[in-house]
């Protein structure tokens, strides 16, 4: 049988469908005209969720088309002198190349460029004058400060506009990038290098963003909690288009719309343009990131187009330009803006007949002078000013500009601009031309900054405007005006205290017996901020569930499946738990918030965040280093820590070299410590040091899953156990033979029952060095050798690893759950004679039960015994033959693989 030929429409049929069309479109203009267009919104997504419930599939598209979010009828006008706000720009943006290109004209003898960037800030200097002007709040009586999260690439317009302010000198703008002898200023924002000014490191990028949305999740904490009134603050996130290719750019957004952050403002620079090319050559990067934002919840506003667009929009009725706007790609738009008016005549408005025109009245340089919207005052104060009124939503404002505005043909909207930083003077007699900077030609060579006299009404308006927003921006809080008393460390009697016979615990069980005590206190422990992402039940931490509640804005509006067990889990609007789930980089970000508390919110705050070690600075390391240049101070906790303690997890899970790691940020105190007054001691000495002195550091401490008795603190050994090293067991007095075991963590009871072998099976005497933490120890040697290598006529210091081991005899040897490398760090500092050997755990871990792990890491007891004996037959008080017999009598594998490649 022959196929049918199906049936077609016929005209009259077709015609009633349009008819049908026609009248439905009539009749939501309708609705528009008369009701506006947020009625007809509502319309159509209850058609929409109508449709819905009756099966028809209706594909989601979180785009709008490619134009401004707010019309111009619904603009909130400037209230500010735009023409005295022009002037101002012009002058920062004059400096701010002043000081980039001064510092790359030196003597090449003076060690090359020194870089810097120019076209980040001229493409964004319209954001910035609209915030600073307008919406940015200083830390005052009445307000707690606006938060801001400055573009790292644009910090040289940020310092040109405090040299205008009073805030920077001449000499200090004179030593951009110059900072080694004290009067320079930082390349990026950089709170360690200039405490006073730069609020958060921004420059590594994706960083800002992730870190931003925390801090604003911080602050609704602190208002819940009655510790902080924080209710009209905003936390401003500037990014790069691409910087949110960096995977911590997006990566918290869900959370940003689910915790409604509306004090969350992202202002992302989309001029199209990476480092070195388009962010999105054959695609559109504001359209992705409108359905990646609006997807994810947030309030999204797009502003694209100046003001000088607004009348071309207007006359098209049939669509032609808005369809050509759309379909244009980014590297086309980026073309249109490194060519000239005739340019886009031809190859953008000449697309489509009707397009062109539209603009036949119109000259190249008309053409040419239709901006985009990031280069619009009134365009952009009408877009922040939505932002700062959306309730309910964080809000993310897509703001099309173009790099390097104003540069002309050195610089603007061409792939190198990013990398510009010298002019020639033809360069710069443009940039003054096209800026009306009043600085004469015979001036130019010497590019001098330019600062208006202070009785001109662009110097007071300047001032006027950051008065009536509470002062000056950015600036940065040092210490909190509170102060705390931390409680005696006797008060953590029930961790420094032996355990009863019989009785076994963990170091991971002392934290949480040490942290359960602290939050007993009546001052400091409301102020106490648990960290967790998922494993609370791993640490043994449960208990604090039902105790202070996990943070929850909404409550808890569900009943747990726990309920009827004592440690269920209760979420609260007031909880004091932040339990991130699992989520180590929003874990971290968190702790940040909390731990620069004290700067941002003036509110001391003391955080613990606990994680598996090996997640810890192996996988958010850039934000441990940020951390410390944010000068953060709490606790972060490594549980389950060694290569050779998480048995049964294998490669992934075990951690052999977190500590040299977190001794690479100079400002972390780091301690791996075995025993339970260990952990009590050094975590009261932190909570002094960063509490009640309010210095400059934070904490890492490892903790162990694995239980055995604690003996208890023996008294004054404190300060030895800070410091990094004390004895803790002491070999026969008078031994011929006698030798220094060294260990951490673990490891030190493998160092302890080697004392026991020694003793039995050779008659060599061990002392048991604790050495709780040997970057301490290290860092202290290196300290004393500085010292005297500069103080040649002065007394020696002596490390204090010297000093400890001097009085006891015998060679060293040291053994941890960690990379050779970790103990290596104190070699120099043994005394003089004196052989050291270091055990360690190098190579990948793998899953076996702890006996097998650090035998096949060779690190146990019998290596430790093995490794004593030849360093004492090297030294001739053994024949080397009892190294043989020691080996065959433990049973060592000498023809096994080395760890490090097995």
């Amino acid at each position: 049988m022959s196929a049918q030929p199906q049936s077609q429409p016929n005209q009259a049929d077709a015609d009633a469908l349009n008819q049908e069309t026609r009248e439905w479109l009539d009749a939501l203009s309708a609705v528009i005209q008369a009701e506006g267009g947020e009625r007809a919104h509502q319309l159509l997504e209850d058609l929409l969720e109508h449709a819905r419930q009756n099966s028809i599939d209706m594909p989601f598209s979180a785009n709008t088309g490619y134009v401004n979010t707010i019309e111009p009828n619904q603009e909130a006008r400037c209230p500010g002198n735009i023409e005295i706000e022009e002037r101002l720009r012009a002058y920062m943006r004059w400096n701010a190349m002043a000081m980039v290109v001064k510092a790359n004209r030196h003597n090449p003898e003076d060690g090359g460029d020194l870089g810097g960037h120019i076209g980040s800030f001229a493409s964004l200097a319209h954001m910035f004058g609209a915030g600073f002007n307008h919406f940015w709040h200083a830390e005052s009586e009445n307000h707690g400060g606006d938060c801001l999260y400055i573009q790292g690439h644009v910090s040289p317009g940020v310092y040109a506009r405090a040299y205008l302010e009073g805030r920077l000198t001449e000499e200090q703008l004179l030593h951009f990038r110059q900072e080694v002898d004290g009067k320079g200023l930082s390349s990026y924002p950089h709170p360690k290098l200039m405490p006073e000014f730069w609020q958060f490191p921004t420059v590594s990028m994706g960083l800002g963003p992730l870190m931003a949305i925390y801090q604003a999740r911080f602050l609704k904490y602190l208002h819940a909690r009655g510790i902080a009134n924080t209710e009209n603050r905003k936390v401003w996130v500037f990014c790069g288009d691409g910087e949110m290719d960096e995977v911590e750019s997006l990566g918290a957004i869900g959370l940003a719309a689910r915790e409604n952050l509306d004090n969350l403002i992202f202002v992302i620079n989309c001029n199209l343009q990476r480092l070195d090319g388009p962010v999105r050559g054959n695609g559109k990067i504001i359209q992705e990131l409108e359905s990646e934002f609006r997807g994810a919840g947030w309030n999204v506003i797009k502003l694209l187009w100046g003001s000088n667009w607004d009348p071309l929009l207007a006359r098209d009725k049939d669509g032609a330009l808005r369809k050509l706007m759309m379909e244009t790609l980014d590297g086309d738009y980026q073309a249109f803006k490194a060519n000239d008016g005739a340019y886009v005549r031809k190859h953008f408005f000449g697309r489509d007949p009707r397009t062109l025109e539209m603009v036949a009245h119109m000259s190249d340089d008309d053409i040419w002078n239709l901006r985009r919207g990031g280069h619009d005052p009134q365009k952009v104060y009408a877009a922040y000013h939505q932002a700062v009124h959306t309730k309910g939503q964080p809000t993310v404002l897509l703001i099309k500009t173009v790099k390097g505005f104003g540069m002309g043909k050195v610089g603007e909207g061409k792939n190198t601009v990013h990398q510009t930083k010298k002019l020639t003077d033809e360069d710069i007699k443009i940039f003054r031309d096209r800026f009306n900077i009043p600085v004469p030609d015979s001036e130019l060579a010497k590019i001098p900054f330019y600062k208006p006299a202070d009785d001109t009404p662009e110097m007071q308006y300047l001032h006027e405007r950051r008065k009536a927003l509470g002062g000056y921006l950015p600036h940065r809080r040092t210490k909190a005006d509170e102060s705390f008393t931390v409680p005696a460390l006797e008060t953590f009697k029930a961790v420094l205290d032996p355990t009863a016979e019989g009785r076994e615990i963990s170091t991971t069980q002392a934290y949480v017996r040490f942290l359960t005590q602290l939050l007993r206190d009546q001052a400091l422990g409301p102020r106490v901020v648990p960290i967790l992402v998922d494993e609370a039940r791993t640490f043994g931490m449960e208990g604090l569930f039902r105790q202070v509640g996990i943070y929850n804005p909404a409550g808890q509006q569900y009943t747990p499946v726990d309920k009827d067990q004592v440690m269920y889990y209760r979420e609260d609007k007031a909880g004091q738990i932040l339990q991130e789930g699992i989520n180590e980089a929003g874990g971290m970000s968190s702790w940040i918030a909390a731990a620069t508390s004290y700067s941002t919110s003036n509110r001391i705050m003391v955080p613990f965040y606990v994680y598996y070690s090996m997640f810890g600075f192996q996988r958010i390391g850039d934000l441990a280093w940020a951390a410390g240049d944010m000068q953060a101070r709490g606790f972060l906790l490594g549980g389950t820590s060694g290569r050779t303690t998480l048995n049964g997890e294998g490669l992934q899970h075990e951690d052999g070299h977190s500590h040299i790691l977190a001794g690479t940020i100079p400002n972390c105190i780091s301690y791996d410590p075995t025993f339970a007054h260990e952990v009590a001691v050094i975590m009261q000495h932190g909570l002094k040091r960063m509490v009640e002195k309010q210095e400059n550091v934070f904490y890492y401490l490892t903790l162990l899953n694995e239980n055995y008795p604690m003996p208890g603190l023996k008294a004054g050994t404190e300060e030895q156990i800070i410091k990094g090293m004390y004895l803790l067991e002491s070999g026969a007095a008078g031994s011929k033979l006698s030798v220094n075991l060294l260990g951490s963590g673990t490891i030190l009871r493998e160092s302890m029952a080697a004392r026991t072998l020694l003793a039995a099976d050779w008659g060599v005497s061990a002392n048991v060095w604790s050495c709780p933490s040997f970057n301490e120890l290290g860092r202290d040697g290196q300290a004393a050798e500085r010292w005297n290598l500069l103080h040649p006529t002065e007394k020696a210091r002596v490390p204090f690893v010297a000093e400890q081991l001097a009085p006891h005899d015998g060679p060293v040897i040291a053994s941890t759950d960690y990379m050779k490398s970790y103990a290596e760090q104190i070699r120099a500092f043994v005394p003089k004679g004196r052989s050291y050997t270091v055990l360690g755990t190098d190579g990948f871990g793998r899953s076996d039960f702890r006996g097998k792990l650090r035998e096949h890491f060779e690190i146990n007891r019998h290596y430790i015994v093995v490794a004593a004996l030849r360093a004492l037959a090297d030294e001739g008080k053994l024949p080397v033959a009892k190294v043989a017999e020691a080996i065959k009598k433990y049973g060592i594998n000498v023809d096994k693989i080395n760890p490090l490649y097995a």
